[in-house]
């Protein structure tokens, strides 16, 4: 299979400004593999040698999951966990006798997989700051995201993540080293794809289906979802749209990814959605009597959160959500007080941080807001080409890859050492419930949006309304009634 497309002249010469680059990734509602965008980030040198001996002996957790194949996805809850030095995962995907008493010396390489994944790269890190500087999103039209916003994933042949979508952002993803197959689903094919919620984890939500093996007996309507394939090759860049299914795999024996999940405003009302969500598993699962309980909490989440504290999430994702929103009314009623008559979102924001003006909790990147006017035409104008590879359905891709010749598979929300899963802006939920910024719930605000001390706050019963709704009743109802028929 053909390498990536040839490095334009120059190391610096990109295909895309950064300008062009972001209006991209905002904009555009499909998968696509930037190329030639990359090649003079030091990045590229993180191989699993120059990070071992970057990381000089510290130890990180690997998941360790089966080769085989099973009708079941296989999710964190089912898998093994090691801590290792990078050293001795690179001894046993080599199949050193070393390894014969190390941490990996239960899984047999030729059964089983290693992943290191969603590691924070500020936290891995955290006393080798410069290195940062290695990841250089600015590229991309971020100035000021580094490798400090980015996530380390390091893994084995086999290694995978199961199919789901993010419910916050959208996604950047670096290839540094091997190659990564990503099986790709719009949001449309998300009743094919069969979500739950359980394990649980927060943005995260999983399919029941082992889409590289799926059980169609038992999920027949997956016949009907449409997948994007594309082998993600050392020096590519794939951007994964908003809300788009993925399920991963390294098919080389070693393969090291980087990536980073862009905020969009559109990840307001997902905080709200999440914070009910949580509410809803916790209390149910938690009342399960615990013999009998399966389990339904992913190892990325640290607890099952008291329902005080849901509460708190919840009333803080709503208030950020209206603060949001007024600053949003505000800048488009007032545009000439940033002394521009029409700025980019990005200068926008620029000027807000040096005056000091953007409230906290709304610092987010512009999208659908911003973007929906003008969607339409700034498509029309992305080019497709051999710096920029569409990713296609199945049934089309390898006429139109193999023609162009390529094989193609946070922001930092707090900056402590507090637990919590960093790579998928989880710690959202910890700025919301812990932060000062945004202390007054969204029923605590008059109509015009401003601070009105003389309401309560969201009440348990208060979401049993909502969630009681008739309306709501009967939609589970009818959801229930076509689980029976499965």
């Amino acid at each position: 299979m053909a390498g990536p497309a040839a490095a334009a002249p120059g190391a610096d010469v990109k295909p895309f400004t950064p300008e062009k680059a972001k209006e991209i990734v905002m904009s555009l509602q499909q998968p696509a593999v930037f190329c030639n965008m990359v090649d003079n980030w030091p990045a590229l040198h993180w191989n699993t040698k120059y990070l071992s001996a970057l990381l000089d002996g510290k130890t990180i957790q690997f998941r360790i999951g089966m080769k085989t194949m099973d009708l079941v996805p296989q999710f964190e809850t089912r898998c093994s966990y090691v801590e290792a030095t990078l050293q001795e995962f690179l001894a046993w995907s080599c199949g050193q006798p070393s390894c014969l008493s190390g941490p990996f010396s239960c899984y047999e390489y030729s059964k089983y997989w290693a992943y290191a994944d969603y590691k924070y790269i500020a936290r891995l890190f955290e006393h080798k700051e410069e290195v940062f500087q290695d990841i250089k999103w600015s590229d991309f039209g971020f100035p000021g995201r580094s490798g400090k916003e980015s996530t380390l994933w390091i893994g084995s042949e086999g290694a995978n993540t199961p199919c789901h979508l993010d419910s916050y952002g959208c996604n950047l993803v670096l290839q540094v080293q091997g190659r990564k197959r990503w099986h790709l689903f719009p949001p449309g094919d998300t009743s094919f794809l069969y979500p739950t919620r359980i394990p649980y984890e927060e943005s995260s939500v999983f399919s029941k289906v082992n889409v590289a093996n799926p059980d169609l007996k038992r999920f027949p309507e997956f016949r009907n979802a449409t997948a994007h394939m594309v082998t993600l090759s050392p020096g590519q860049v794939l951007l994964v749209p908003r809300h788009w299914w993925h399920y991963v795999e390294s098919i080389d024996p070693v393969t090291v990814s980087i990536n980073s999940w862009i905020e969009l405003d559109a990840d307001h009302e997902a905080r709200v959605e999440e914070a009910i969500t949580r509410t809803l598993v916790c209390a149910i699962k938690s009342a399960e009597n615990p013999s009998d309980a399966d389990l339904w909490l992913n190892p990325t989440e640290i607890e099952a959160t008291s329902h005080d504290i849901n509460l708190q999430y919840l009333n803080r994702a709503v208030s950020a959500y209206f603060k949001c929103q007024k600053a949003s009314v505000s800048e488009q009623a007032h545009p000439s007080s940033f002394g521009a008559e029409k700025m980019t979102s990005a200068s926008r924001k620029r000027r807000k941080r040096q005056v000091g003006t953007e409230p906290e909790g709304c610092k987010l990147l512009t999208h659908e807001a911003d973007f929906s006017t003008v969607k339409a035409e700034k498509l029309q104008k992305i080019s497709f080409g051999p710096h920029l590879i569409q990713v296609l359905p199945q049934s089309q891709e390898t006429s139109s890859m193999d023609a162009r010749a390529v094989e193609s598979d946070y922001r930092d929300l707090i900056h402590g050492n507090e637990g919590g899963h960093f790579g998928k802006l989880h710690c959202a939920r910890k700025l919301l419930v812990m932060s000062n910024d945004c202390e007054m719930p969204a029923n605590q605000m008059d109509s015009d949006g401003s601070p009105n001390a003389s309401q309560t706050t969201l009440s348990t019963n208060d979401l049993l309304d909502c969630l009681v709704n008739p309306h709501v009743i009967s939609l589970v109802a009818q959801l229930l009634l076509e689980r029976t028929r499965i």
